[in-house]
């Protein structure tokens, strides 16, 4: 008699099937529509091929391309073993190594044969032509268990010396996988995958560049060429993310800060930003916004020292996990003998002290602003007190990280801590969810909150996690904030060592999302750096400190505003609001009157009386994203009126001077004192 396997679907009903069954064929029993949409299936919640059979009595769920980030990660993995299929059949004797999917598409790194140069991006055509052939063939992609002696032997039969060494590494006691395409090509890999090429739409890939890399990531052993692409499961996804790339590139803020004049990076100083006149500008306005969101919200502003004794590092628990990203300063004593006319006006030779005592240049503010809350005695009555700091912080980011804006060495943050008892979490947690959201709207950003949960390496103890986690979880619910409209979400493993944390991750206007502001509840540090308040009943207690930041960095907040608003920044954040610019010379002295009423009112303005076409000064300004361009000549001078020119709008607007000076004023008012 045939045995029967159980398999339990979602929806609570059991098919019985014979052993050997695959989900191929509970799709199939079910209707032909479902055996066509079905792609892969999780069987027992591992993902696993469609063909593959059950090990016996298992709870199945089939996944179908709606199911959209299983069939996104199985199509990107496949099209990485058909980019690799493609480029050895086109040149023999390329040796493959690894090629993973991403985050957008897949890599491979391949070593190119001794008879020819690496791979450029000259052979790209050629091999996503080839890449499209494989697929149309519609190989199937077939999976066998072999042992690592069969691996390697295959391996050093071919000339596959980086697979071979691979191989020799894996477990003898385990069963390893291949996948087959068709039958005259394999790859050693765990899967899954799909049924066979032609699952995968020839049209929804694109190899997009290449790159060196080293196997295995190690710089002493043979460099590689790593060839990435993008896949889809459709054209019109390829094209809507190649739009993306495209809108990307022309919102750099990089280039954008060139064309604006707004700041520069050079070699002399990786990591840090030069800010230029009016990048600066942005930032104080920025700053001060802040400060005046801070104060309304109860934060008393302080300031402490950039460098700290390493010991208190190591006392906070930093050193020991950001020693390595942290810049360390010894003591230096000045050769005495060395000094003056004496050693040529060279000044003195600077020596290290054998027992110097080592400091660190900080890279956050929280440990500080705990010796600040420890000055003096703090009464329960005196809680919560909320900290707040312009904080300038130092992490030694390697160089190859950088980023423009979004990744320095330098960076300042709208940092604040607040100090409060056990029964005021939830409620300093709420308020902060609720100063967020002013602050995120009044920007017109949409954001998700996450959850951000207890890593595997964490200090303090389970229930103070525990007691953590669901603090944070009942502020966000009475913010009204816990449900799909804010895209709550739970990420298990990905809270701070020390705390868990809400995070806020905003979207900008070309769907990408970056994740800003953060609040976290923290009871380690302050039992580390003997933080305590004096309770109702006269005993020392710990306050619960909860770490707090809105833009995040300045920097990188700053990158995000141009980008997302494509340099066209709201008229209170523009470095320069309005240009007055002259059509004919015999209008200069009016212009001048103009730009002395706007500066009055408090507009940032500047003049451009150059003997210049007026079309040339358009394209100037506009390309310098100067919100409105007021032009004038000899009738405006005459009348009393200027023709306003807002950036992005076709049409130029005639009005009465004193009427543009008050629409002007009204953009260049910020939100939070405009509502005011």
């Amino acid at each position: 008699m045939t045995e029967l396997l159980k398999i339990s679907l979602p929806d609570g009903s059991v098919r019985e099937m014979e052993r050997g069954s695959t989900p191929a064929d509970v799709a199939a029993a079910i209707g032909p529509g479902l055996a066509k949409a079905a792609i892969a299936a999780r069987v027992d919640g591992e993902l696993r091929d469609i063909n593959r059979p059950f090990d016996g009595d298992a709870e199945l769920a089939l996944i179908t391309s709606r199911d959209e980030d299983d069939a996104l990660e199985l199509a990107r993995h496949d099209f990485a073993h058909v980019l690799a299929e493609a480029v050895q059949a086109l040149w023999p004797g390329t040796q493959i190594t690894f090629g993973p999917a991403t985050d957008d598409g897949f890599y491979y790194d391949v070593k190119a044969p001794d008879t020819r140069e690496p791979f450029s991006m000259d052979d790209l055509p050629a091999i996503e032509e080839k890449m499209r052939e494989i697929i149309k063939a519609n190989k199937p992609l077939r999976r066998e268990v072999w042992s690592r002696q069969q691996l390697i032997d295959k391996w050093e039969a071919e000339g596959e010396t980086f697979k071979a060494e691979w191989a020799r590494e894996l477990p003898e006691d385990e069963d390893l996988t291949v996948y087959w395409s068709g039958e005259d090509w394999l790859d050693m890999c765990r899967g899954p995958h799909l049924a066979s090429t032609g699952k995968l739409d020839p049209q929804a890939f694109k190899l997009m560049r290449v790159a060196g890399a080293y196997w295995r990531g190690d710089q002493k052993n043979a460099q590689l060429t790593r060839i990435y692409g993008t896949g889809w499961l459709n054209k019109k996804q390829l094209d809507a993310h190649l739009h993306r790339l495209e809108e990307a590139a022309k919102r750099d803020h990089r280039k954008l800060g060139r064309e604006m004049d707004l700041f520069h990076l050079q070699e002399e100083a990786h990591g840090s930003v030069f800010w230029h006149p009016k990048g600066y500008r942005i930032w104080r306005e920025l700053e001060a916004y802040m400060r005046r969101k801070m104060d309304g919200g109860g934060y008393r502003e302080i300031k402490t020292p950039q460098l700290m004794d390493v010991r208190q590092w190591e006392q906070s628990g930093h050193w020991g996990k950001y020693a390595e990203n942290m810049f360390a300063v010894p003591d230096i004593v000045p050769e005495v003998e060395g000094l003056g006319d004496d050693n040529g006006g060279k000044g003195a030779n600077p020596q290290v002290a054998g027992d110097a005592d080592w400091m660190a240049i900080k890279p956050m503010n929280c440990p500080a602003h705990v010796l600040v809350f420890k000055q003096g005695i703090t009464s329960y009555r005196d809680l919560p007190i909320r900290l707040g700091e312009m904080g300038c912080c130092h992490r030694n980011e390697p160089h190859g990280a950088l980023h423009g804006l979004m990744r320095v060495r330098q960076f300042t943050q709208d940092d604040a801590h607040i100090f409060c008892t056990e029964s005021q979490v939830v409620e300093e947690v709420r308020a902060f969810c609720k100063l967020a959201d002013e602050v995120y709207s009044d920007f017109g950003f949409k954001y998700e909150i996450k959850l951000a949960l207890r890593p595997e390496k964490r200090l303090g103890s389970d229930a103070d996690w525990d007691r953590a986690e669901q603090e944070l979880r009942d502020a966000v619910a009475e913010a009204g904030m816990d449900n799909e409209t804010y895209g709550w979400e739970e990420l298990p493993g990905e809270g701070a060592f020390y705390a868990p944390k809400l995070e806020w991750h905003l979207t900008d206007a070309i769907g990408r999302t970056w994740q800003v502001g953060t609040i976290q509840g923290d009871r380690v540090l302050p039992e580390r750096l003997d933080a305590s308040y004096v309770g109702e009943d006269g005993e020392k207690h710990r306050p619960v400190m909860l770490h707090r930041a809105i833009f995040g960095s300045y920097e990188r907040f700053i990158g995000i505003l141009i980008e997302h608003f494509a340099g066209r920044l709201p008229v209170w954040l523009a470095p320069v609001q309005a240009v007055v610019a002259t059509i004919v010379s015999d209008a200069d002295d009016y212009a001048r009157e103009a730009v002395a009423k706007l500066e009055a009112t408090g507009i940032r303005v500047e003049s451009d009386l150059r003997n210049e076409k007026i079309n040339y000064k358009v394209r100037e300004h506009s390309l310098a994203k100067v919100p409105h361009l007021l032009v004038v000549g000899k009738r405006e001078a005459e009348e009393g009126t200027v023709a306003v020119r807002t950036l992005g709008e076709k049409e130029q607007r005639v009005m009465n001077l004193d009427e543009a000076i008050a629409m002007l004023k009204d953009g260049a008012t910020p939100p939070d004192l405009r509502e005011s």
